[in-house]
Order: structure tokens, then C-alpha cells, then sequence
């Protein structure tokens, strides 16, 4: 009965799944560690149960007097230890899954090959393929911005970037780069993976591949100031073509605010140096 009662109630306090592999495996150790736990817990108290009321007290029953027993000390020790290697090897057999990044689908490769990034860094997670779409995620009080490959004007200095709201292709692997421009804040999206560390300076690393389109909600997960509760993270993942379309519209819509900003610092400009000479 343990696990039957035990299965339902795992699957409600783990955190969520369903999003990307490493997530999917992140749950499976938790499930895994609760239901063992469990039934481990279900089996020591009905042990006691049934032991206090089969040596309950008698009348005219005297209970053996016996000062220790080294083989049933020997047992429980041993015992002990076996389920920690079960639970510690359980989890490093699934702990390479959750670490390093699958390969994106075929469209995804060709993204990645194209507007990815191909580094060889030892901190850095990659794929087998080596290419992945690398997204730089800064945290700010109170929002998050996301930076994306490919520059923004002729120069193409200017990088692409968004707020709040993360677009990612599906099928891909992409890779987050994440750090913080003020204080500590934790990247949290509960079905795309674990929580990451966003520390000023330092750069810490994730990663996720989600296969279809979807929209998956977060948010900063380390109390970082009064407004923590209001930085909500989102991620929505869009086929290939539609990731393409909203980066070219995001870039397009950057240039235009960017030349718009321009004209109005050449106006403010203008209208500064026309009053300076009438006061001289």
C-alpha cells in the first residue's frame, strides 16, 4: 500500500516537469528519493507497530533480559548504507542528463549554426554538436532582460534584447548565460529546469530544449528588494520560423527607437546650442 499512497503525494510537492529534459529528470530524482523514503518510512512504523503489540505487557509474562545483539547492529548499519547507495547512484546515473544539454532537432541545429554560439569553455554546457542558441539573461531590480546573438544597426554593435518576456525557438538547446547587474537574484522557471544564481560578476550557466510550442511561467526565486514579488519571469517557446520572424521584428523595432532617440538628441541638441547664442 506504501507506494500506492505515496505516488499521488510525490507527484504533488516535486517540482514541475514537462517543459524540458533536464526538468523531466530533476522530477524523476525527486519522485524516485520521496517513494523510496516512503516506503521506507511506512515499513520501520508498521515494524514498530506490529512489535509493540506483539510484545505488549502481559500478566505473569517476564520479558528476556538481553544487553545488545552485534549481528542485528551489524544488519540495520549495513542496511543503512545500501539505501544510500541506491539513492547516490540513482542519482548520478541521471545527474549527466540533467548537466549536460541535449542536441536541438534538425531545425534547431541550423538555427544554432547560423545565430548560436560555438564556444570552448569548461563552465560553459554544450551539446554533442557543440552548437546551441546562447541567451544572456541579466537581472535588475525588479525585471529581467534577455539578450540575444546578432546585433541590432548597420554596425551591428547594438545587441538584441527583450524584457520579461524570453522568445526561444523549440527543438533547440539553449544555452543561459546568467548574471546580475545589481544584486542577487535566482532565475527560476520550475518546468524548464532548476534555479540558477544570478550574482553580480560571475556568470553561472543553464540550459533547455523545449519541444513544443508553449508558454512556461517563473520568477525570481532569491528575495532580492521590495519589488522581488513583481519579477516574473516567462518563457514562450514558438517553431523556428516564428522565432525568426519575432527576431527580425524585435531588431527592426529596436532600429526604429534608436533613430528616433537620435533625432530627438539632435533636436535637444540643436535647440540648446540656438538658446546659448542668443544669451551670449
Amino acid at each position: 500500500m506504501a507506494p500506492l499512497v505515496a505516488l499521488p503525494l510525490a507527484f504533488s510537492i516535486v517540482p514541475k516537469a514537462g517543459g524540458s529534459p533536464n526538468a523531466n529528470h530533476e522530477q524523476s530524482i525527486y519522485i524516485f528519493t520521496l517513494v523510496f523514503a516512503f516506503i521506507i518510512f511506512f515499513g520501520v512504523e508498521g515494524i514498530l507497530g506490529y512489535t509493540l503489540w506483539r510484545y505488549r505487557a502481559r500478566k505473569g509474562a517476564v520479558a528476556d533480559q538481553i544487553h545488545g545483539n552485534t549481528r542485528l547492529e551489524i544488519g540495520w548499519t549495513l542496511g543503512a548504507v545500501a539505501l544510500l547507495a541506491i539513492l547516490a547512484v540513482f542519482t548520478f546515473v541521471k545527474l549527466g542528463s540533467i548537466v549536460d544539454p541535449a542536441k536541438s532537432g534538425t531545425e534547431g541545429e541550423q538555427l544554432a549554426a547560423n545565430n548560436g554560439t560555438l564556444y570552448a569553455d569548461l563552465e560553459r554546457p554544450s551539446p554533442p554538436s557543440g552548437k546551441s542558441l546562447e541567451i544572456n539573461v541579466v537581472g535588475r531590480q525588479y525585471i529581467w532582460q534577455y539578450v540575444y546573438p546578432g546585433g541590432v544597426g548597420k554596425e551591428k554593435f547594438a545587441p538584441t534584447y527583450a524584457y520579461e518576456k524570453m522568445v526561444v525557438p523549440t527543438e533547440t538547446t539553449v544555452i543561459l548565460d546568467v548574471v546580475s547587474a545589481d544584486v542577487v537574484h535566482s532565475w527560476w522557471v520550475p518546468e524548464l529546469g532548476g534555479k540558477v544564481q544570478a550574482v553580480p560578476g560571475y556568470h553561472n550557466y543553464t540550459w533547455f530544449k523545449i519541444s513544443k510550442p508553449g508558454v512556461y511561467h517563473g520568477q525570481c526565486a532569491n528575495l532580492c528588494g521590495r519589488g522581488h514579488a513583481r519579477m516574473i519571469a516567462t518563457v514562450e517557446a514558438v517553431p523556428v520560423a516564428q522565432y525568426e520572424t519575432w527576431l527580425a521584428n524585435q531588431q527592426r523595432g529596436l532600429q526604429e527607437a534608436d533613430a528616433e532617440a537620435a533625432k530627438a538628441r539632435e533636436k535637444l541638441t540643436s535647440h540648446a546650442g540656438a538658446e546659448s547664442v542668443e544669451h551670449a
